[in-house]
């Protein structure tokens, strides 16, 4: 017998229809804003019963799914240990545990460690218990070890609570401090730094200095950023003297320093802020080492004396390379590690220093032998260190961690990510493409497949998009994503304009307004590997999330004919309601992603692409099978964006094809918290997908 179809949940216009801030915009679904108003509450979990109705049928294959996922994973597996002062530090994940626990273990005169002597310092499942989410925001030591300074998130909107625990004795100590960001320890042990958000629009806005056994009240204010567009942040210089606060815009930044052994003394401004100026700081012997691109579109490494650090006191010390933007530098006593990206891919090069402080010309890269990879530095808390940590994974090999010996020149492996399940890399292959789009640029693509499952011009094909904030992809190992290739899928990764792979400009030519370009780029992409036989016409699937679900509604809108199924995760599709409404978290900032609306001509140019403005082109069209997820406790997109987009394309709809909703009614941005629930949403997700692309 075939089962009913159950009806889906029917999203009643708003009859007071809500204007928002010009005539051209009326939402109908406004009052989905209304978090927990019975109305909402019920219209949210009817989306949620509705889903769960229409995959029904998927419910043995998702279990399928995720226990073949689970059996690539080692469940009971420790991190690297790295050494921090007179400890080694791990991390340690068990077997049906959900998070991990945070260990050390006493360092002995040779340098010697016992896993009988070792101790735990933070255990999240303890943390967890009885909370539907626990997220980690940030862990602290003091410099003398004795203490530690974390905080956690309960609910998934990224609000985070300051704790300090006494190590010595296991106590968690009375200092609390509510919407914590970034948390540094002055030289002392006993004073904190730690930044706090706005309430209303979660910018970290503010920084306070704090003594132990204080109440908070008696916190000092030290800082405070007014201008809406920044955010706030702290850290430390490697050679720990100096604490640095900064401040910055999607486009501008500017710091301050502190001496870590004057917690009382005030900041001191390396540079002041200039439009589109970015530059961050570290410290070595007496100089400020800076990478800014002042004058380098594509970054160049600057330093300065300590006493006199404005820009007038800058020296090059490594030029700008005009193909291949400087992505990172990592500053050590004997020597320090650029990374730049080449054609879109890391590479990590080692300057060494000579007796008179200044770089020798010679340099030596590390290099890797996949076509498409992530590579960068691991953690290195030793000033002194003669050795460099870093990390490597590709698309096809798991996840590495490597020590450089500066002088050798020879990479140790420490330890590989263990694939357990029968999983064979040579199964597999990557490649990286580059094709043109329309206006000639070149853009590349990332692919891996199956070998003994691929067919030319009828594989089922899967693309995975971003495309803004400067963000490259990455191109790490996924043990989940084996499901996908060991059934036949071909699966990619576009690396289109507004993204980071090629260094700022390749941003810049995909936000604002040249943001059509990061669509455009993406559905060349999509026709580029169709046409060049890696996947099947009638089976592409496309996947994005936060500002990628944009792009799957943008790229929806326009080419709705071209995918055959679009998961869209937590997606920010509602751009004009959104942008128009100051009092949101993100809002102001994001004015240099993506424009100003209450300037006309960038107002227009929002509206020709935003997904919910433009659904009416999609009336009577056939349409993918689409699955869009969100959570309640979401402050980066809130809920009622891809609710709303739901709720106003069912009534554009006239196909068969589904249209899902799923809400995570206990978590936030990032979905669920603990490894297992994460790894559940994933085969769902996996589920969904294979249907509608008809793979067995």
């Amino acid at each position: 017998m075939t089962p009913i179809t159950p009806l889906p949940p029917v999203a009643f216009k708003d009859p007071q229809r809500t204007p928002i801030h010009n005539a051209d915009l009326v939402d109908d679904y406004g009052w989905l804003r209304e978090k927990g108003a019975p109305r909402v509450t019920e219209y949210l979990e009817a989306e949620n019963a509705y889903t769960a109705a229409m995959m029904a049928d998927t419910e043995a294959l998702q279990k399928k799914l995720y226990d073949e996922i689970l059996s690539h994973i080692k469940e009971d597996d420790v991190s690297v240990p790295y050494r921090d002062g007179a400890w080694e530090y791990i991390s340690r994940t068990e077997k049906g545990k959900q998070y991990p626990r945070f260990c050390r273990r006493p360092v002995g005169i040779g340098g010697e460690t016992s896993e009988a002597d070792e101790v735990t310092i933070l255990d999240v499942n303890e943390l967890a218990e009885g909370q539907p989410f626990m997220s980690i925001g940030g862990l602290a030591l003091s410099p003398d070890g004795n203490l530690l300074a974390y905080s956690t998130d309960n609910t998934g909107f990224r609000q985070y609570t300051l704790a300090v625990k006494d190590l010595r004795t296991n106590k968690v100590l009375a200092d609390r401090a509510e919407r914590v960001g970034s948390i540094v320890w002055a030289a002392d042990s006993r004073t904190i730094f730690y930044s706090t958000e706005d309430e209303q629009t979660k910018r970290q806005d503010r920084v306070f200095r704090h003594v132990l056994e204080q109440p908070q009240s008696q916190d000092v204010e030290v800082f405070h950023e007014p201008d809406e567009r920044f955010n706030v942040g702290l850290g430390r210089t490697r050679d720990r003297k100096y604490i640095m606060l900064g401040a910055g815009s999607h486009t501008t930044s500017e710091t301050w320093f502190l001496k870590t052994d004057t917690p009382d003394g005030d900041f001191n401004l390396i540079a002041p802020r200039v439009d589109d100026e970015e530059y961050d700081v570290d410290h070595r012997d007496g100089f400020f080492y800076i990478r800014t691109n002042l004058n380098a579109e594509r970054f160049k490494l600057v330093r300065t004396p300590v006493e006199h650090t404005d820009r007038e006191h800058w020296q090059e010390v490594i030029a700008e390379k005009s193909d291949a933007p400087l992505e990172d530098v990592d500053l050590y006593a004997r020597f320090l590690v650029t990374q730049y990206s080449e054609r879109g891919l890391p590479v990590l090069r080692i300057h060494h220093f000579d007796a008179s402080n200044a770089l020798k010309p010679e340099t030596d890269d590390i290099r890797f032998p996949d076509p498409a990879y992530t590579a960068y530095g691991e953690v290195n808390r030793d000033f002194n260190a003669t050795t460099y940590r870093y990390s490597y994974q590709s698309l096809v090999r798991p996840a590495s961690v490597y020590s450089y010996d500066i002088t050798t020149k020879e990479s140790t492996l420490l330890k590989q990510n263990e694939v357990p399940g029968g999983f064979d890399a040579s199964k597999y292959e990557s490649r990286r493409l580059w094709f043109k789009a329309a206006d000639g640029t070149e853009v590349p693509v990332s692919l891996v497949f199956r070998t003994d499952k691929f067919t030319h011009g009828k594989s089922p094909l899967y693309v995975y998009g971003y495309g803004s904030y400067g963000y490259p992809l990455p191109l790490g190992f996924s043990a989940s994503r084996l499901a996908l290739l060991d059934r036949g899928v071909v699966v990619v990764y576009a690396h289109i304009r507004g993204g980071g792979e090629l260094g700022d400009p390749w941003h810049d030519a995909g936000k604002m307004m040249q943001k059509r370009n990061t669509f455009t780029d993406f559905i060349e992409a999509t026709e580029f590997l169709v046409r060049e036989g890696y996947g099947d016409p009638a089976r592409v699937a496309i996947e994005g999330g936060s500002a990628g679900g944009l792009l799957m509604g943008a790229v929806t809108n326009l080419r709705p004919d071209l995918f055959r199924v679009v998961l869209s995760h937590v997606p920010f599709v509602d751009v004009m309601n959104t942008m128009l409404d100051a009092t949101l978290p993100l809002t102001v900032a994001e004015y240099e992603e993506w424009g100003n609306p209450n300037e006309p001509e960038a107002f227009a140019y929002m509206r020709s692409y935003s997904p919910y403005d433009n659904l009416d082109a999609l009336s009577g069209k056939k349409l993918p099978a689409i699955l869009v997820k969100t959570s309640l406790n979401d402050s980066q997109v809130m809920y009622w964006e891809p609710a709303k987009y739901v709720a106003k394309l069912r009534t554009l709809k006239t196909d068969a094809a589904p249209l899902l909703l799923h809400i995570n009614m206990d978590a936030g941005h990032g979905g669920a918290s603990g490894r297992y629930d994460y790894l559940k949403e994933i085969a769902f997700d996996d589920a969904f997908l294979l249907k509608e692309l008809g793979v067995e």
